[in-house]
């Protein structure tokens, strides 16, 4: 069954909305990046098509690493990564569990997707 979920950064300069299944665990990557940043992600990915991004004008910014074919994003006022789009599906994007409103994600059990030793 589809919900609808919105977020933001801490600041709320960048805002995003998407509908998707019920979010009921998280995903964790042990990539150099995401073991550092330490988020919770949506298990699913979201197809750019679906996932309404609102940014204050400049503030998202962008980083990227290795292969650049990932991209990381973060509020450039506050720090806090809302969103990125896949390496392994471009064109889809995960969301940052922590961003979305009203979601405790102290209760999600979390898998672990080996971001490490992919090739």
């Amino acid at each position: 069954m589809s919900q609808h979920y919105e977020g933001s950064c801490h600041c709320g300069a960048v805002k995003f909305s998407y509908d998707g299944d019920k979010i009921e665990k998280g995903l964790r990557c042990n990539c150099s990046m995401c073991s550092r940043k330490g988020a919770m992600m949506t298990p699913e990915t979201i197809p750019i098509e679906k996932l309404h991004i609102e940014a204050e004008n400049g503030v998202l910014g962008l980083y990227q690493f290795g292969a650049k074919t990932a991209k990381h994003f973060f509020c450039k006022n506050c720090g806090i990564y809302p969103f990125h789009e896949t390496a392994r599906a471009p064109g889809h994007y995960r969301v940052n569990l922590g961003c979305i409103d009203k979601l405790d994600t102290s209760k999600f059990s979390v898998d672990v997707f080996d971001g490490k030793n992919l090739l």
